[in-house]
């Protein structure tokens, strides 16, 4: 577990700073404002082989850990780009896991070095607009048709779908009233996402506007049975071991904002001078800060537990949603007390913070709800009684 960072964790720090740092303040300001894919950020990410942190080598990646992968999207979040430059690389670090762990040495080949290199773009297809977290009930479906696969249905919060090149897709190719549990009968595909058959709507949304987010309808995409990631009707199995390293990279990115967001503030309470003194003499905004601050160190101790954890090979369920809601939570405490600390200039763009703020919720709703997480807990650590 991460108490001080090693000297290669160190350099793997200072490298991706140093990449962050040619994208400041005004550059995710406009993006804000405008939107569009930070292709510049995620190209120079792609130039110096950092999309491929935790693939493996032989397939252009670098061959590192979960621990090494937070540690290289807080400092993206940390450095002022936010969730809008995290989400930009999320898919790279966990979403073809299920290919590494299920692929073919075909699959593998043909598959990773494109992503790794920043040729292709990739989405992460599994929520559905009646299912929700429910993902046993998903609705869509592939129909087996010789040598490919037919898939029809609908998906949503699909990110980066308007740029994506290719899918990663879970979808029922037995009936759910022909298995014997619901979690059998899915299968995964990672295929091309073909326009002529997929409609890609964006979705207007609160914050992180240069990563899209949207719902998808698919009619009749045609499948290569070659695209299907290890057995038919295996598919649910395959995406649980991309699921907690997917938490534990989202509480390594909340912790990453609440610092920016807090470093901010702090600067600002003392520079800003009121009644002759600066604010942050005061102990009305001194006490937040200084809460803020703990509550961010403590979730991020248990954030890189959990990477320690994962990369061991030991369990880590208990610990990835723990640190997932705990820095989900110490996060939005810490942008909402920088923006209360900046009175109404807070309430400005021009200081960054309210865009923070508005960030951050992404970190409490996904990618599993606060009350889910707890439910788990109470479950699986408690020992108290399933209660949905």
């Amino acid at each position: 577990m991460i108490t001080g960072l090693t000297a290669e964790q160190q350099e793997i720090r200072s490298a991706i700073e140093r990449i962050c740092d040619r994208f400041g303040d005004d550059y995710w300001l406009k993006k804000d404002k405008e939107g569009g894919f930070p292709v510049e950020l995620h190209q120079a990410l792609a130039a110096d082989g950092w999309l491929g942190i935790a693939m493996p080598e032989e397939y252009g990646g670098a061959g590192l850990g979960i621990t090494e992968a937070a540690l290289m999207m807080q400092t993206i979040a940390e450095s002022g780009a936010g969730m809008q430059g995290a989400s930009a690389v999320h898919m790279n670090i966990f979403g073809l896991h299920p290919v590494v762990l299920y692929g073919t040495a075909e699959q593998k080949q043909r598959m990773l070095p494109p992503l790794i290199a920043g040729k292709e773009k990739s989405c992460f297809a599994v929520t559905e607009p009646n299912t929700g977290l429910d993902t046993t009930r998903l609705k869509t479906k592939a129909t087996r048709e010789g040598n490919r696969y037919r898939v029809d249905g609908q998906k949503i919060w699909i990110s980066t779908a308007q740029v994506a090149d290719k899918v990663l897709l879970l979808a029922r190719t037995t009936d759910l009233d022909k298995v014997k549990k619901p979690t059998e009968g899915l299968s995964l595909f990672y295929t091309t996402l073909d326009r002529k058959y997929v409609e890609v709507r964006e979705i207007e949304k609160m914050g992180r506007k240069a990563v899209d987010s949207n719902q998808v309808f698919i009619d009749g995409l045609p499948v290569p049975i070659e695209d299907r990631i290890g057995e038919e009707g295996m598919g649910f199995r395959y995406i649980l071991d991309g699921m907690n390293p997917e938490r534990i990279l989202i509480a390594a990115e909340a912790v990453g904002l609440g610092r920016v967001a807090l470093k901010r503030a702090t600067q600002y309470a003392k520079d800003r001078v009121v009644f002759g003194r600066p604010i942050g003499q005061n102990q009305g905004i001194q006490h937040p800060l200084a809460k803020a601050w703990m509550s961010l160190e403590a979730a991020n101790l248990m954030t890189f537990k959990a990477a320690a954890l994962y990369d061991e090979g030991k369990p880590c369920g208990i610990e990835a949603n723990a640190a997932k809601y705990l820095a989900g939570e110490a996060g939005f405490e810490a942008c909402e007390t920088a923006v209360l600390t900046h009175g109404g200039m807070g309430y400005s763009k021009e200081f960054h913070v309210e865009r923070y703020m508005r960030e951050v919720m992404l970190c409490r709703i996904a990618p599993i709800s606060r009350e889910l997480i707890m439910s788990n807990i109470a479950e699986r650590q408690l020992g108290l009684p399933k209660s949905y």
